[in-house]
């Protein structure tokens, strides 16, 4: 997939996520906002799952270090659009 804005990179890493954990987004949280373990409860496990995926979508590689500070679909999104952007 080619990245071209923050907005379009968070909602395709958001279209991942759901699609790998199968959790339904809170619709009144803009999507940036959305935290990863307190809205999706998404666990330590699954959260490596979704980066691989991301990083197969993207074709990108996110360091385990960087997987570790990942917090809401903002920062995915933004942590992806960076990637994109430097290959």
């Amino acid at each position: 997939m080619t990245a071209t804005t923050l907005e379009s990179v968070t909602a395709e890493a958001a279209r991942v996520i759901t699609d790998i954990t199968g959790v339904v987004l809170p619709e009144k949280k803009p999507l940036a906002d959305i935290h990863l373990l307190d809205d999706l409860d998404i666990d330590s496990l699954s959260l490596v799952e979704v980066v691989v995926a991301i990083e197969e979508e993207f074709e990108i590689k996110i360091d385990d270090s960087e997987t570790k500070t990942l917090t809401t679909l903002g920062q995915v999104g933004q942590l992806v659009l960076q990637r994109t952007q430097d290959k």
